[in-house]
């Protein structure tokens, strides 16, 4: 489905909207690659200086297909993006749309300067309904709105494309000002709001307050696409709610060039948002509607309560935390505690019955846990993430570093025949030590050598590989979970016994939303970790 945009040839009339799934350079590369369908490969929002952004929770789910999101403009700044997307790789018939933000006319210049010699085209930001004195605060004005597109526009030679907020009552005049300042397109709409959900009496995103998106606002982006394509006359990217070939067909009759689909991917494995995107595109040629049957409406992100039994110290920075009660949980996935006021963390459980975590003091968030005071009520979501399948008759041989104990040691509970190798930095950092030595042949090494192998644990794991059969070797499956420097380590060893394809990797990548949407814990290749791992197959990481 070949379409002409902005002076291109394109594989594809898609797009995922800014701040969704495409969020780092490692991943649109990966849709470059992988995903003809989306002609257009928008970025998250870059500003002059990075932004941490608001802790977790940034994303829920009001009712199935519908959310509120307050990422809080994350992004690495401008200077860090050049670095990060002059090193893709943009095919002929793709378009690199790279979404800009700033506080004023100036700013905006500044980051559209350094960032356009990067991008086919440049995305304004002036929309975003949840960071204070960016986006909707500007994009409500129709004289800023044109003020900012002519100057950026006089300071680049590629395209520029505002994306309008529907918080207005007038978003044909903002539209009309738009392309006075010499818009070449328009982008509509970015989410509504702000609104505020709660569970159990509780706000829950840390900001309290996010933009509506997904199910909750396409008729209202339908209706805003037909006003602006009623006003003025460029192309329009259009976005809020799609998921359905029926929809896209509305959209292209009310004037869109380019659709973008943005919620409807939430859950969705990278392979299977390919896979979605081929299916729309053969609704759209065959007048079927099957696209929609992919969308995951089932993703449970609710919260339900529990209460801390004990809070065990093993060491001044790490501590085995005891709820009141059992977790729906298999071998190999994670779910988020929250608690209210402090934020949310993923973790791997420990035990499901009664539920554990392992935790590691790493920041804000886990530093209070240590010493969180029993009888504290929390709340837990999940589970996420994919459960790991060894194959039949395998021999796992499970290597975990830190907190990685907690991800391995139900796997050998829950399927034997297993060995576990488990380093520390000294004796006092290990923990659950007798209990995954009565689920497994447990081998122990310490960097000062206080327990154990003397020495990493790699050095452990390749003494006890040397000494295998050639049978005994093809038996086994790998599954190594910590630390990146401890896992890519375990990977050299096993790869000089045992094939690629056996090898399956957790690392400790930063996880935000936990369902793919906001591509917080891509790896390099581009793979999200909490809906396409948390075990990667290591046969499937590109150069």
């Amino acid at each position: 489905m070949k379409i002409e945009f902005l002076g291109k040839l394109l594989s594809g009339p898609f797009t995922v909207p800014s701040g969704i799934v495409t969020c780092s350079a490692n991943i649109i590369q990966r849709f470059f690659d992988q995903i003809p369908e989306v002609g257009v490969l928008t970025t998250k929002s870059i500003g002059p200086e990075p932004r941490l952004g608001y802790r977790e929770p940034i994303l829920t789910q009001f009712e199935p297909g519908s959310f509120t999101n307050a990422v809080g403009l994350t992004n690495p700044g401008a200077d860090r993006s050049v670095e990060l997307l002059s090193k893709l790789t943009i095919p002929e018939d793709r378009f690199l749309l790279i979404s800009i933000f700033g506080g004023s006319v100036e700013e905006y210049v500044e980051v559209a300067k350094k960032l356009a010699p990067y991008g086919d085209g440049l995305e304004l930001n002036l929309s975003c309904p949840h960071a204070k004195g960016y986006g909707m605060a500007m994009g409500q004005d129709p004289e800023l709105v044109e003020e900012i597109t002519a100057a950026v526009k006089a300071a680049v030679d590629i395209p520029v494309i505002p994306k309008l907020t529907p918080n207005v009552p007038n978003i044909d005049e903002i539209a009309k000002a738009a392309v006075a300042g010499g818009a070449d397109a328009i982008c509509a709409i970015n989410t509504m709001g702000p609104e505020c959900y709660e569970a159990h009496g509780h706000p829950i995103l840390s900001n309290e307050k996010g933009g509506v998106s997904g199910k909750a606002i396409l008729a209202t982006a339908l209706k805003c696409v037909q006003e602006i394509h009623a006003a003025v006359d460029c192309p329009i990217v259009a976005c809020g709610g799609i998921s359905s070939a029926e929809n896209v067909r509305r959209f292209q009759e009310a004037g869109a060039s380019i659709i973008g689909v943005g919620s409807a991917l939430i859950g969705m494995t990278t392979d299977e948002i390919a896979e979605y995107f081929q299916v729309l595109s053969k609704d759209l040629d065959a007048g079927s509607e099957n696209a929609e049957q992919l969308v995951r409406y089932d993703i449970d992100m609710d919260f339900r309560p529990v209460t801390l039994v004990s809070n065990e110290t093993v060491t001044d920075d790490i501590c085995i935390l005891t709820f009141d009660r059992k977790i729906n949980i298999k071998p190999g996935q994670f779910v988020f505690l929250w608690i209210p006021g402090l934020g949310e963390k993923p973790f791997s459980a420990l035990v499901d019955d009664p539920f554990k975590l392992a935790v590691i003091n790493l920041g804000q968030f886990t530093n209070e846990l240590m010493t969180l005071e029993p009888g504290t009520e929390a709340y837990v979501r999940g589970p996420h993430g994919n459960p790991v399948a060894p194959p039949e008759n395998s021999k796992i041989v499970a290597v975990a570093g830190g907190t990685g104990l907690a991800a391995v040691y139900q796997l050998a509970r829950d399927f034997g025949n297993t060995e576990i190798f488990f380093g520390a930095r000294s004796a006092e950092r290990l923990y659950f030590v007798d209990e995954s030595a009565q689920v497994s042949n447990l081998h122990v090494a310490t960097d000062d050598g206080s327990r154990g192998h003397h020495g990493v644990i790699t050095e452990l794991l390749e003494e006890y590989l040397s000494k295998l059969s050639a049978d005994e070797l093809a038996s086994l499956v790998f599954y190594n979970c910590g630390p990146a420097p401890m896992v890519r380590a375990a990977e050299v060893v096993e790869q000089k016994y045992s094939s690629r394809e056996k090898i399956f990797n957790a690392i400790d990548y930063l996880t935000k939303c936990g369902v793919g949407i906001c591509g917080a814990c891509d790896a390099p290749d581009g793979r999200r970790l909490c809906v396409d791992g948390p075990f990667l197959d290591a046969a499937d990481t590109q150069p």
